[in-house]
């Protein structure tokens, strides 16, 4: 488990720009030094604890990429249709041998090897059978056509995936291809969540007059885990300042990561915020960033801990500009920045400059145009705004605002989980 120490993130300012904290946990936080050998079906979504390298050639040898006919290309005019006797017949899975190198057109299907000699496949729909047997081949093909050399994929000995890779489905397809049925991959992270709240119950219980359900612990329990984290759910701790200082410490003592929602505004009954600062070391509290400012790290046991605002949508936005790249330095993912899209804002929008601000928008198609149409209602408690929306647009420290018309960075909400 990654151990930080308390001063691990000087940080001597009182509100903290989204990049600048990005680059203290990319620079700061080390990843779990554990790992661990897992099969090939059970690999997506982990990280390469080391670089694969290709044992062999893809393809492992010269092959036709369709179904035709292989010849020397020599063999044929380059003014005139060819033609030629049909030397033999090779199809996939077969060895093909020498046939074919003595001025012969040979028969052959997409996949199987490439007959000595031959250098060159002529698609059938392309050739001509004639009566005799023979076949007639158009001019004009280039020297090489519709043939996958070997090693043209990837060659024996080079680097097929880095170290820090987090592999996806189309991965896994290159991995098989090469003949691995193992990998290294590090440890999935260990991760904490935890609610706060006198006012919090769990779904499916009773709800007494003011209270509400918890939609926070369950989001983030998604989002970790499609994150590749291993979720241990601490359900939800009550506004008690003691009892959370010691249920957060424990957390931290057997996770690689602790993650808390509500509980770190100024409010008397806001007791993050002190529990870390009492059991370990705040390290900032309070983020340029909108929904989702009062945003509190510390380190606890050595572990680092996000508390989270408790408005549904800041705990979205926080995820996935917070989060997101912390949990990739954990698990020594290579970093996958989110990369917005241009889109044309169809509404205008006043922002104060020094601080981020995300906006929640619906596409629509207007001509060659994609316009972006903020959703009516801003509270960052409203969940509907998430899921009657396409994503965000991303206003900058320095802008101050937006009008109809403008260029403005969208980013879909399928990049942030």
């Amino acid at each position: 488990m990654a151990q930080l120490s308390g001063d691990a993130f000087a940080f001597g300012g009182n509100l903290m720009r989204v990049e600048a904290a990005l680059a203290l946990m990319a620079a700061r936080i080390p990843p779990v030094v554990e790992t661990e050998r897992v099969g090939i079906a059970d690999a997506d979504g982990r990280v390469l604890a080391e670089a694969v390298v290709a044992p062999i050639d893809l393809p492992v040898f010269d092959n036709s990429a369709v179904d035709g006919y292989a010849v020397v290309y020599a063999d044929l005019d380059p003014h005139a249709a060819t033609q030629l006797a049909v030397g033999g017949r090779v199809a996939a899975g077969q060895a093909a041998g020498q046939q074919g190198a003595g001025g012969a057109a040979i028969r052959i299907f997409t996949g199987a090897p490439m007959p000595g000699g031959t250098d060159t496949v002529f698609m059938q729909e392309d050739v001509r059978v004639l009566q005799d047997g023979r076949v007639e081949l158009p001019c004009g093909l280039a020297r090489g056509a519709n043939c996958r050399a070997r090693g043209e994929d990837i060659a024996r000995g080079a680097e097929a995936l880095a170290a820090g890779h987090r592999l996806e489905p189309r991965d896994i397809a290159l991995l098989a291809a090469l003949g691995l049925a193992e990998l290294q991959v590090r440890r999935r992270p260990r991760v904490a969540v935890f609610s706060t709240g006198d006012e919090i119950r769990d779904p499916g219980t009773p709800l007494p007059p003011a209270a509400i359900y918890d939609s926070n612990r369950f989001a983030l329990t998604a989002m970790l885990r499609r994150s590749g984290c291993v979720v241990t759910d601490l359900g939800i701790l009550a506004d008690q300042a003691e009892s959370m200082r010691a249920h957060l410490s424990a957390a931290a003592g057997s996770h690689d990561l602790v993650v808390t929602s509500g509980g770190v505004s100024m409010g008397e009954e806001d007791h993050v915020r002190a529990a870390i600062a009492a059991g370990g070391s705040l390290v900032f509290w309070r983020m340029a960033i909108k929904p989702g400012r009062p945003v509190a790290m510390g380190v606890m046991e050595g572990t680092p801990l996000i508390g989270l605002p408790g408005n549904p949508v800041a705990v979205f936005v926080t995820f996935a500009h917070v989060l997101r790249p912390l949990i990739a330095a954990l698990a020594g993912a290579i970093p996958t920045p989110l990369n917005p899209a241009t889109v044309t804002a169809g509404f205008s929008h006043r922002k104060k400059a020094g601080r981020r601000e995300y906006l929640r928008v619906s596409l629509q198609r207007r001509g060659t145009e994609t316009v972006a149409i903020k959703y009516p209602v801003e509270g960052a408690g409203v969940i509907t705004s998430l899921t009657r929306t396409d994503g965000l647009v991303e206003l900058d420290e320095e802008s101050t605002g937006v009008a109809p018309g403008d260029p403005i960075p969208f980013i879909d909400y399928r990049q942030m989980t």
